[in-house]
């Protein structure tokens, strides 16, 4: 009945097309609303304050360290495991990476989206961060300082090879 209902409501979202998995994009946007939430009422409870501003170097370590994290869980070969109960293997992409697609349906098919796609990655991961820095500042600069370095070591990587093949 209820099922039914969501359908009627959904229905004509995407004629002609397959359809797409909107009751687990519901859920996964509940999770990510609810657990951010969640923290939010933690912190007040906990006589912790949210910082005022983050910090111009704190952001920009944040925006570089998310971009690589993202990327480095949505597409590197190594952490295709992670993806594979969701995904499916289409072909080799850009270097150290792979290109894929999600399966199933669902809830299945929704995170399968999610963890292919380092946009939709981001906002998860740029969230972490920010909880990060709130919580554990000197930690999590660490660790995105180590993604930021891998960052800088593949764009000097890219211009090695561009210089290479243009000589």
């Amino acid at each position: 009945m209820a099922s039914e209902r969501l359908h009627e409501v959904v229905a004509g979202y995407s004629p002609g097309q397959e359809d797409p998995p909107l009751g687990g994009y519901a859920a996964l946007m509940g999770l990510f609303v609810g657990v951010t939430g969640a923290f939010t009422v933690w912190m007040r409870h906990s006589q912790r304050e949210l910082p005022e501003r983050v910090s111009a170097s704190d952001l920009a370590l944040m925006t570089v360290a998310t971009h690589k994290a993202a990327r480095l869980l949505a597409k590197d070969r190594v952490t295709s495991a992670v993806r594979a109960p969701f995904t499916s293997y289409e072909a080799q992409g850009g270097p150290g990476e792979v290109e894929e697609h999600a399966r199933g349906s669902g809830l299945r098919r929704a995170v399968g989206e999610l963890l292919i796609c380092p946009y939709c990655l981001g906002m998860w991961i740029a969230t972490a961060f920010a909880v990060g820095l709130t919580l554990a500042p000197r930690p999590t600069r660490w660790a995105a300082s180590v993604l930021v370095a891998h960052f800088g070591s593949d764009v000097l990587q890219a211009a090695y090879k561009k210089l290479e093949d243009s000589v």
